[in-house]
């Protein structure tokens, strides 16, 4: 099966190719950064694998089972190549139809010109969703259903008021000390509860120099920010000549301090992340890279490979899931990907609150269930696991963490507390020694 790269996806261009431009590309920076460190710059050091299981060449029976039924002929070779899993994703009707027994729901919502965000899915992602089950937590995630042509009261399609917080194309800054850079719009794989799905898979952001340079020139006008966040879209599907062009130019702000990339990638295309491209983003310390897992099904031999091998590059981890009605919104699910994390170096950071993008009702678990899981969650494991619950707020008011009521009131000097198994406890409150 042949699957053509639509428009945007020439972003996977080879690296003798750089993707979308020729004449407007950017030089190719040197092998080491100048200032760099030649440490940063030399070949990272035979790694230690905790676990036989996600040594390289282990891959996941699911997926071992899908290549057999599907793509037989394909050798691993091929089947291991990010670019080729890219050209081949599986982005029309009559492609799922070969794979999976399409329920009404599903088939419906490609009759409907209201779905805006398209299909993508990696063969390697589509290998664990059940052929058999529409209630598949990581099926839903990916394929849609009528239920996104239904807009509901206080949906939008900029819900966090990105495009008002925006200085110049592609940047927005909303919080004093730090900007996001959307330097693309292409993903592998299309998350049916996109934040931005206004924008994904439209064509519309590009990484082309002359927008990057005016996002660069207004990060270098502005001394306050001290922190870049690289998002998109999925900024690990830019060839690696033009990702180290961006670092490099970011790297060249003096007041720029920390820079961190939003990526879904290790979960979506594991094979991605390749010894040449974590050999190219170690030059760039401190980077920081954000993960999105949402279902422990995500955490395959194939994920834990692709994680470690970011580790071991000295770049910390951190996952943001979205709690998503029906598909990790109980304690035992998100407790088992959160210990899976852990075990991959991931740092659960945030559990966001799916934000109101028009057509989200379905995915949108209430608050309270966010609650019950933190509950659920803190004293029941390690702290590292448990991450702070938030709300983006609508209208771009930021991210407003949330946290189970643990303070039951005030006695006399006492501040009263109730505990993870609901005992309650009396801290005494300091008194004002200066009048004695």
């Amino acid at each position: 099966m042949h699957v053509p790269i639509e428009r945007n996806a020439q972003l996977t261009a080879t690296p003798s190719q750089p993707a979308q431009e020729s004449e407007d590309e950017p030089p190719d920076p040197s092998p080491c950064p100048a200032g760099a460190p030649a440490l940063a710059c030399s070949k990272p050091a035979g790694r230690v694998v905790p676990f036989p299981a996600h040594r390289a060449g282990i891959i996941s029976p699911a997926v071992k089972s899908f290549r057999k039924r599907h793509f037989q002929n394909v050798p691993s070779k091929l089947w291991n190549d990010w670019q080729w899993q890219t050209s081949h994703r599986i982005r029309t009707l009559s492609q799922l139809e070969t794979m999976i027994s399409l329920s009404e729901e599903e088939r419906g919502a490609f009759t409907r010109s209201e779905r805006s965000l398209p299909l993508g899915i990696t063969p390697y992602y589509m290998s664990l969703i059940s052929p058999d089950d529409p209630h598949q937590p990581i099926r839903r995630s990916v394929i849609p259903t009528v239920h996104e042509t239904v807009h509901s009261a206080g949906e939008a399609d900029d819900p966090l008021g990105e495009d008002a917080q925006s200085p110049v194309p592609g940047l927005v800054h909303r919080y004093p000390d730090r900007v996001l850079l959307l330097v693309t719009d292409f993903c592998s794989t299309y998350c049916r509860y996109c934040t931005r799905s206004r924008v994904v898979g439209h064509g519309a952001i590009h990484p082309s120099r002359n927008r990057l340079e005016q996002a660069f020139a207004y990060i270098a006008q502005t001394p306050a920010v001290r922190d870049v966040l690289i998002s998109g879209g999925d900024p690990l599907m830019i060839g690696e000549e033009k990702l180290s062009w961006i670092l490099s130019r970011l790297r060249q702000i003096p007041h720029v301090e920390i820079v961190r990339i939003g990526t879904k990638v290790p979960a979506v295309l594991p094979q991605r992340i390749t010894p040449r491209l974590v050999r190219m983003l170690r030059q760039f310390h401190p980077l920081w890279m954000s993960l999105h897992f949402t279902h422990p099904d995500e955490c395959t031999p194939e994920a834990y490979r692709a994680c470690a091998m970011l580790a071991d590059a000295g770049i910390p981890l951190g996952s943001q899931t979205v709690l998503l009605k029906g598909i990790n919104d109980n304690v035992e699910t998100m407790r088992r990907l959160l210990h899976h994390l852990l075990k991959m170096r991931v740092r659960p950071y945030y559990l966001y609150q799916c934000d109101p993008i028009s057509g989200s009702a379905h995915f949108r678990a209430p608050i309270e269930k966010g609650l019950e899981i933190i509950r659920g969650l803190r004293g029941f494991t390690s702290g590292y696991a448990v991450p702070t619950y938030v709300v983006d707020a609508p209208g771009g008011g930021g991210k407003i963490p949330l946290m189970p009521d643990y303070v039951v009131g005030r006695e006399n000097d006492a501040l009263v507390l109730r505990n993870y198994e609901n005992g309650v406890y009396r801290y005494p409150e300091s008194c004002d020694i200066s009048a004695s």
